[in-house]
């Protein structure tokens, strides 16, 4: 009933780039539906590749059709505007980004990192450091509040608290550290050097300015979206030798992702971003062009990072080792779909099975937006106060389910004072959370 009176609204998505396999089925599912009953539906994306753009403007009808061989896609119009299939260009406006972007093969080298993010702030620049990780975030945090000495004034603090940013701190804590960032990055930022580092939590939602850039080792659509927080307004004045965009891409060791096909390191090649083929076209990419301008070259780097006739390229090149994994990522996509398919409502079957029973999930039933990164809600009683602000209370944390194993959750807990947090104990595991945020110990 309620998709029926939303029929009449127009459906706005953004950031659809974004959507895995799983988040993709779902979504597609929903859009099927609503232009299925005469509505109408507008997603938004910078980053956009010609196969996921194919499946989403084909929402609603049975004429997919191909994606067009890469060098087509390539010059394919952008910025554009795509309906029904086709794509009608329109005009681009002022914002012309030109950055130097360099390959940096410092991801595990944590002293290092935070020594060329402290240069750069003791310059007066204000730096952003993304990690693909919360453990890679945190030992980098560490290290850049030991090498800061005594520039503690460099450190990004909340409530005079050093910290960092990003998905495990508590719903409260987590508003209190956007907050934050925004003043210290926002538009209207005071002067002076800084070090915010965090993961991909940095690039949501966000409206940050960063004078530096350092991220790590990630597909192009995503690099190309923690690009958008780097030189994001105009300034009068950036500190000398700012003036310039430029992004420090942190990469592995070696002459190519080959090491990671048998174990992934900081979210590469694993439960983060699996498909080492866009990764080392990513990388090649950050190699082959020292220079980006932004967005003239968006459609170029995204086909050529993404496209299925480059991947395969990449595939051929680089052996049978290379194919397993491709294949491997197929069989992962099929499963997700596969996932997705039993999550959705068919709304093309009976509402009512033979016994007449009606055929909907229960209303307690959350249709997850990543598989994976479900969490679980533990409830503190009494509850503790936050590490940020002492009359604060945190009364409950979402405990990552991948972190206990499948072992019953208590009820409720009672949390412990401990060095300027807490900590509790649920499913046999003890859990610590404090300035840095939630983290497993046992």
């Amino acid at each position: 009933m309620r998709a029926a009176c939303l029929a009449r609204n127009l459906l706005v998505v953004d950031e659809v780039h974004a959507s895995d396999t799983y988040m993709r089925r779902i979504l597609k599912s929903l859009l099927d539906a609503h232009t299925g009953t005469g509505g109408y539906a507008m997603l938004m994306s910078a980053t956009l590749g010609s196969e996921a753009r194919r499946e989403w403007l084909s929402a609603g009808r049975d004429d997919a059709g191909e994606a067009p061989p890469v060098d087509e896609a390539i010059r394919s119009p952008y910025p554009a505007i795509g309906v029904a299939g086709k794509l009608v260009e329109v005009g681009r406006n002022d914002q012309e980004k030109t950055l130097r972007i360099m390959d940096t093969p410092l991801m595990q080298d944590f002293d290092r990192v935070a020594e060329r993010a402290l240069q750069a702030a003791r310059a007066g620049a204000k730096v952003l450091v993304v990690r693909n990780t919360v453990n890679y975030a945190i030992a980098t945090q560490q290290a850049v509040e030991q090498a800061t000495g005594s520039d503690r004034n460099l450190l990004f603090t909340c409530k005079n608290t050093s910290t960092l940013h990003h998905g495990r701190f508590a719903i409260a804590d987590r508003k209190m550290l956007d907050d934050e960032v925004e003043t210290r990055l926002g538009r209207g930022r005071e002067s002076g050097g800084c070090v915010i580092v965090g993961t991909q939590t940095l690039e949501q939602s966000l409206d940050i300015d960063a004078d530096l850039l350092i991220t790590d080792l990630c597909p192009v659509d995503v690099l190309l979206q923690r690009i958008g927080r780097l030189h994001r307004h105009s300034r009068n004045a950036r500190p000398a030798g700012y003036t310039d965009a430029a992004c420090i891409v942190l990469t592995p060791n070696g002459e190519n992702l080959s090491p990671l096909l048998s174990r992934g390191i900081n979210g590469l090649g694993s439960y983060v971003y699996q498909d080492l083929r866009i990764l080392e076209a990513t990388r090649r990419l950050l190699i082959e062009y020292p220079e980006w301008s932004i967005p003239r070259m968006n459609r170029e780097l995204v086909e050529r990072a993404t496209h299925p006739d480059a991947l395969e390229a990449i595939t051929l090149e680089m052996g049978d080792d290379w194919r397993i994994h491709a294949n491997n990522i197929t069989g992962e996509e099929i499963a997700e779909g596969l996932t997705a398919r039993e999550t959705i409502i068919r709304r093309d079957k009976s509402f009512f099975n033979d016994n007449r029973d009606v055929l909907f999930g229960s209303s307690e039933e959350r249709i997850r937006t990543r598989l994976g990164d479900e969490g679980i809600e533990v409830k503190l009683d009494p509850a503790a106060p936050s590490p940020f602000d002492p009359d604060l209370a945190i009364d409950s944390m979402s405990v990552p389910a991948r972190w206990l194993g499948g072992a019953d959750v208590e009820e409720s807990v009672s949390p412990n004072p401990s060095d300027g947090g807490f900590t509790f104990r649920t499913g046999g595991r003890v859990f610590r959370y404090d300035r840095l945020g939630l983290r497993r110990e046992t």
